[in-house]
């Protein structure tokens, strides 16, 4: 019921997910990632166990195809799910049940990999696949929106539209975005006027939050105000 794209951005190290579907709040249950370390999106009749349990084997160390082999191997509904994960390295796995409506399946390329089910056709997939290709020159977030715009330009979910997500994550525990458009009747146009929105002051806010490397982040209102104002002005 969905299609989703992994990606990672070689500039930054950042990883990403997408997702569109003809059911509500997708972001909800479908886009994990371990920063730094690989994403994991589990779809179709969803298990978000896949998720939650797919990120910690991430952290372990394991390679995405051993994920996938004990995910599926602890599933007795195995047949109706789909999942696909990438690696920091670029190692991508995917696995679809077959039992999951068609028309589903997987591509991948250099550095991404696509996923879908109930769609109009593999069309989404390879659309999607060569607009990711296509705009390397575009920020990481608007270029995961584009690749799922072409594949919503090709027959997308073949239900029709409702939901839609953008996960992005760097170094930190907490997402660089964190996009959701939970039920609209444009779902992927909503999620990139959010992205849109997201850079009027939030990607210059976000600089000062506490990290891992500096617990306590900025906390002088003068100098986040200023930095931000200054950002923004330079924008104009």
């Amino acid at each position: 019921m969905t299609w989703s794209i992994i990606a990672r951005d070689p500039p930054t190290g950042q990883i990403g997910i997408a997702i569109a579907t003809r059911f509500f709040a997708v972001g909800s249950l479908v886009p994990h990632i371990a920063p730094m370390l690989g994403g994991v999106a589990t779809q179709a009749l969803v298990n978000p166990y896949y998720g939650i349990d797919g990120v910690k084997l991430l952290r372990e160390g394991k390679s995405s195809h051993e994920i996938i082999a004990t995910l599926i191997a602890a599933d007795d509904g195995r047949e109706s799910r789909q999942l696909h994960i990438m690696d920091a390295s670029g190692r991508i796995a995917a696995y679809t049940g077959s039992e999951c409506v068609d028309w589903c399946g997987h591509v991948e390329g250099a550095g991404f990999s696509i996923a879908g089910n109930m769609l109009a056709g593999r069309q989404v997939l390879d659309d999607t696949a060569r607009a990711f290709a296509a705009n390397d020159k575009l920020p990481f977030a608007q270029r995961l929106i584009a690749a799922m715009k072409a594949g919503e330009a090709a027959g997308g979910d073949k239900r029709g539209k409702q939901s839609a997500a953008l996960l992005i994550h760097g170094e930190e525990e907490w997402p660089n975005l964190d996009l959701r458009v939970d039920d609209h009747a444009d779902p992927l146009a909503e999620l990139a006027r959010l992205e849109q929105v997201s850079r009027e002051r939030w990607v210059h806010f976000r600089p000062f939050l506490p990290t891992r490397k500096n617990p306590a982040g900025v906390s002088d209102r003068a100098i986040i105000d200023a930095s931000v104002q200054a950002a923004i002005a330079s924008q104009s």
